[in-house]
């Protein structure tokens, strides 16, 4: 019967509590199926707010072969045979409707199969009429008679939470028997990361174009593979149907057998590899001018190699606020109460209107409706707490963004702080202070903590809406109002746009905050104009490095895929019998994947955010300052031959174009 308990529902379908009395495992020995009394309850909206039929289920030892509707079957000799698929311990001292009404047994019996220890009813097609035996109607055991195709609604909704049902169980699997293969390859995502910035730090220049020579040979590995597989399936059986053909299947293996899956992925991997070879031609020159930049960052960090270590702080931080975030979400999604609601097949006044299970039966409701039944429909409540439910949910997010926003404001202020020092330290190392990270963090929350909460609510206010915006999508997707579709996209599109600004600009006011300790708005103004009157050199220096960080991530995270790769699939023949058998090997792929991103991105932060303060330093710098004995620059002798040289070139070029 799988894993899961047969449900019992009593008196008009309300579920009743388990009794520990009841002798399940004795009734269920040898009875392997599970057989649902009123399979179309199972095409109600229930079945996706509980993951279960609102009809009564037992464990039965075969499926029913034949069709009997209880009224018939009772004064006859097949009362026995329809006996076994009544509740256990079922006795013949009722009256018709007396059992129909408490759910003893089946109102009638459709033949049916078993199909993952399930009975479902044999529907066959019959050209191309659907039919169950001979019949393309059947009896319901009141009297009336329903089409087929109310069964295969049922039949559906019933098999699609089993499918749900295995496939989180199978994911579960795969996750007990391969979580530590999965700390271990994130542990080395994290070595090679570590290692990655160490050799930065030495080998700044060698390391960036290795990183570019590699990262093309992995994606070139990548089209190799995809193209060698999709040769492979040439011929083979099954293999040259589409995607859209096959549909959506919960065995993910099942496209790798496709010639089109492996086509498509050699697509997507050519088109990255042609715009990556693309941008390195046409960037080659303003390569040169970033890795001077990234020279000067690997100095900083070497310097103040703590700052490493400060990702784990932030991780920590924003691990405490999702838990926060969840915990409450939690308590106010139980803090309501089950809602009972009247249901009738037929015409009732007090339909959908709430109803209390335990006196249903013996109250007005049951007399004026008598074929109603009293049942759960959802959880909530009709006071105006329960009202407000939503808006708490909404607040509740909205203090999440806010927290999570204030935390990393709080990192990008602490690491632009220890950089800062080190780029404003006439000389180099002797200026330094003694724990600049230290130093950073504690003016941060001596006396930027109101600045930070600030920025942190701006951002906050565009993340809800959004949030709001895509919820309110969501509910209007069944209109039909072009226009609503159009205004909502645009709404969609544009504070998603307003949130990258706010959060560029958010990043170099903080930089500004830690340099010279002004208020969030003065810190903004200032960075926002200092980057306008520096447009070129961000154009060249800024996101080219950032670029080259991306392909360092690009590169880290691929080499630890393939690894993942080749040891889930058995292809490494020294480690083929330590591999542990999965469900789904594209589970611990997948979690390796995203795991090592999340590390590799939180040692690059590190460097970015020492390249975006040592970029905005020089800048400062070069307006502050012009050189001479009275006002000497501050950058180091190498930084300022290559980005004067670079700016005027570009400068140069630019005023050439006009």
């Amino acid at each position: 019967m799988g894993n899961e308990r047969p449900h019992y529902y009593g008196k008009h379908g309300t579920p009743q509590k388990y009794d520990p009395t009841f002798k399940g495992p004795i009734y269920n020995r040898n009875k392997p199926f599970l057989f649902y009394f009123n399979i179309v309850k199972c095409a109600s909206p229930l079945v996706l707010l509980e993951f279960q039929c609102p009809t009564p289920q037992i464990c039965v030892e075969k499926c029913p072969d034949r069709y009997l509707t209880y009224l018939n079957a009772r004064n006859s000799r097949d009362f026995e045979y329809y006996k076994q698929f009544c509740v256990p311990g079922f006795k013949n001292n009722k009256g018709v409707a007396e059992v129909l009404r408490d759910g003893d047994c089946p109102a009638v019996l459709i033949p049916s199969k078993p199909l993952a220890r399930r009975c479902f009813p044999a529907i066959h097609a019959h050209k191309g009429v659907l039919m169950v035996g001979n019949e393309t109607t059947y009896e319901d055991g009141h009297g009336s008679r329903k089409n087929i195709t109310d069964l295969v609604e049922g039949a559906k909704k019933a098999n699609g939470v089993l499918e749900a049902r295995q496939l989180a169980m199978r994911i579960f699997e795969d996750y007990t028997v391969s979580w530590y293969w999965i700390i271990i390859g994130l542990v080395i995502a994290m070595v090679m990361s570590l290692l990655f910035i160490i050799l930065l730090r030495f080998l700044a220049g060698i390391m960036v174009w290795v990183m570019i020579i590699m990262v093309i040979l992995v994606l070139g590995y990548g089209i190799f593979h995809c193209y060698m597989e999709y040769s492979r399936l040439r011929g083979e059986a099954g293999s040259d149907v589409s995607l859209v053909d096959l549909g959506f299947q919960t065995d993910f293996r099942v496209y790798l057998h496709l010639r089109q899956t492996w086509l498509a992925f050699m697509i997507i991997l050519s088109i990255l590899e042609v715009i990556i070879i693309l941008l390195l031609i046409f960037l080659r020159k303003r390569i040169l001018i970033a890795i001077a930049l990234i020279k000067e960052a690997s100095r900083a960090v070497g310097y103040v190699m703590c700052s490493m270590l400060y990702p784990l702080v932030t991780f920590f931080l924003l691990c405490l606020c999702i838990a926060y975030w969840a915990s409450t979400a939690v308590f106010l999604s139980t803090s309501n109460e089950a809602v009972y609601k009247i249901f009738d097949d037929g015409p009732c006044p007090l339909t959908a209107k709430t109803c209390n299970p335990e006196t249903f039966s013996s109250s007005n409701e049951s007399r004026l409706c008598p074929n109603a039944r009293c049942q759960f429909a959802f959880y909530g409540g009709e006071s105006g707490y329960h009202r407000a439910l939503l808006g708490l949910q909404i607040f509740n997010a909205f203090m999440f963004f806010w927290l999570a926003n204030f935390v990393l404001a709080l990192g990008q202020v602490t690491l632009a702080g220890a950089f800062a020092s080190y780029y404003w330290a006439l000389r180099k190392p002797d200026d330094l202070p003694a724990f600049p990270l230290f130093s950073a963090f504690g003016r941060a929350l001596r006396y930027h903590t109101g600045s930070l909460a600030f920025g942190a609510l701006i951002l906050a206010i565009v993340q809800i809406i959004r949030v709001i915006l895509e919820y309110l999508d969501q509910r209007l997707k069944a209109a039909e109002n072009r226009f609503a579709k159009y205004l909502m996209t645009c709404l969609k599109c544009c504070f998603w746009c307003l949130e990258k600004f706010i959060k560029f600009l958010n990043r170099n006011a903080y930089i500004m905050i830690a340099i010279y300790g002004t208020n969030f708005c003065t810190s903004a103004r200032n960075a926002f104009f200092l980057l306008m009157r520096n447009i070129i050199r961000v154009a060249v220096l800024d996101k080219v490095t950032d670029f080259l960080f991306l392909l360092g991530k690009l590169l880290i995270v691929g080499s630890v895929g393939i690894l993942a790769f080749f040891f889930f699939t058995h292809r490494i023949r020294i480690v083929q019998d330590t591999a542990p058998p999965l469900n789904y090997y594209w589970v611990p792929i997948l979690t390796v994947i995203i795991g090592s991103y999340l590390i590799a991105h939180g040692f690059f932060s590190v460097y970015g955010m020492c390249v975006d303060t040592l970029f905005l330093c020089f800048c400062e710098d070069l307006e502050r300052n012009d050189g001479s004995q009275e006002r000497p620059y501050f950058m180091s002798p190498e930084l300022r031959d290559i980005l004067l040289k670079g700016s005027a070139e570009e400068g140069k070029r630019a005023e050439d174009e006009e």
